[in-house]
């Protein structure tokens, strides 16, 4: 990270406006979670997206193991959270959900928490390899809800924004 156009990219993108996600999987009897500003919406027919995970995680290890994960936006309401599931060392996601309102996948059986603008059911299609982050582009197999009343929570700048 000592490249001088390294740290120029970094703060060439952190600029950039993002939706905050909470991408979650369950693996087994555990349930893991992160906090991801690279989500996006890859194609309509079939619905298709696409997230981006450092590939040195353990979460990156387990997507590869376990296709089917849950990603919800957050709601601006849900800033906490979303500072809770990027935490370096943090818990499993049972424990950072345990004061939120959530339910289990049907699809997916990952947690969700309830409170977002909305929450999808995905599915793996392709892993990419890009730099130091996997790139996975899933199948959209559930919208488990919607709530279009709710202001997202954006991230610019290194900060929270709320709508």
């Amino acid at each position: 990270m000592g490249d001088p156009l390294s740290a120029d990219f970094v703060e060439a993108v952190a600029g950039f406006a993002t939706g905050v996600v909470v991408l979650t999987v369950r693996d087994g009897r555990d349930d893991l979670g992160t906090t991801i500003t690279s989500f996006m919406s890859v194609s309509l027919d079939p619905p298709m997206v696409l997230a981006s995970v450092a590939s040195s995680s353990y979460l990156t290890e387990v997507l590869r193991r376990r296709p089917r994960w849950a990603a919800t936006i957050l709601s601006a309401s849900q800033r906490a959270l979303a500072g809770r599931f990027a935490a370096e060392g943090r818990p499993g996601a049972r424990i950072l959900l345990a004061s939120e309102p959530h339910h289990r996948g049907e699809h997916s059986g990952a947690l969700v928490p309830d409170s977002g603008v909305s929450a999808l059911e995905c599915e793996t299609r392709r892993e990419v390899e890009a730099g130091d982050h996997t790139l996975f582009v899933a199948e959209v197999v559930s919208t488990d809800y919607v709530s279009a009343g709710r202001a997202p929570l954006v991230r610019a700048a290194r900060r929270y924004l709320t709508a």
